[in-house]
């Protein structure tokens, strides 16, 4: 099944997806809220009310002329990776690292598919990352091993982890050049784990700036999968239903390139995972 987050009168409601068309799905089925994030806290069977929402008379949008929203506008926690691909850790200059580098994204930097990733004044030095986020269905516990860790995917999303590069070599701690706003674009759909193989892996992963293909790679060249990473987080954090993982970009950003490239306005970058969809995003000045 797929999901989305579409605004209606400039409110986010929690969309199922029918083709090219969307069904509200509170309004089709009352007991789901209207919100991803509070349907998993309270243990929404999202799948059976999807399927009677599927059934119904309840009223379709075009999917086509909806505004999207991040497809949780407000996630709980969203823990990002960084270095998660062996060939982007090597163009940096960096080895393997012996654990993953891990930095947080708050909701102000959030934007959904067709919104403008916002280039700061302070900065030109604007990249892209193409990567997969993992959605968290249900109360991971402490130290949960990794064969279970699965269990708790709800599904996954695209993401474009889009980097202020300066800012971000600024600090040891890479947060404020990953933070600013609308920079971090989420969607346009999440498709459940089970339409998928086992963690996501095996997938095309590509970012494309005006159309040129930037990056290309498979979602199994990851250094940490996604129950390993759940598995370590564990040991840490309690996971819950709503936090987010965003698991790290392949080789091919725009700092490591001679010479760089960098986004500008004017410009439009896609990030495309097989399976999932194509998350695309204008590039504008900010105000």
């Amino acid at each position: 099944m797929k999901f989305t987050t579409f605004l209606l009168d400039g409110r986010p409601r929690l969309g199922l997806i029918d083709g090219e068309q969307v069904i509200d799905l509170n309004a089709a089925q009352p007991q789901v809220p209207a919100d991803l994030r509070a349907a998993l806290e309270q243990g929404i069977d999202l799948a059976a009310a999807a399927r009677a929402a599927l059934d119904s008379a309840a009223p379709r949008h075009a999917l086509a002329g909806l505004m999207l929203a991040p497809l949780l506008p407000e996630p709980g926690k969203t823990v990002c990776l960084g270095l998660n691909y062996f060939d982007h850790a090597k163009e940096g200059g960096r080895e393997k690292p012996e654990y993953p580098w891990l930095f947080l994204r708050g909701k102000s930097s959030l934007i959904g598919h067709g919104a403008a990733g916002i280039c700061p004044k302070v900065s030109e030095r604007f990249d892209y990352e193409a990567e997969l986020a993992v959605v968290i269905g249900s109360r991971v516990p402490r130290h949960v091993p990794q064969d279970a860790a699965l269990a708790h995917v709800f599904g996954y999303s695209c993401f474009n982890d889009m980097s202020v590069r300066d800012y971000q070599k600024r600090t040891p701690q890479w947060s404020i050049g990953k933070n600013f706003d609308a920079t971090g674009a989420f969607g346009p759909v999440l498709v459940t784990a089970d339409a998928l193989p086992a963690g996501a892996a095996g997938l095309r992963i590509q970012s494309r700036l005006n159309g040129q293909v930037m990056q290309d790679a498979n979602t199994a060249d990851m250094i940490w999968s996604v129950a390993e990473t759940i598995a370590l987080l564990s040991d840490c954090m309690t996971l819950e239903p709503g936090d987010v993982l965003v698991m790290g970009t392949p080789a091919g950003v725009g700092q490591a390139r001679t010479p760089p490239v960098w986004m500008k306005p004017g410009d439009t970058v896609e990030v495309e995972i097989e399976g999932i969809g194509t998350l695309v995003n204008p590039i504008a000045t900010e105000a």
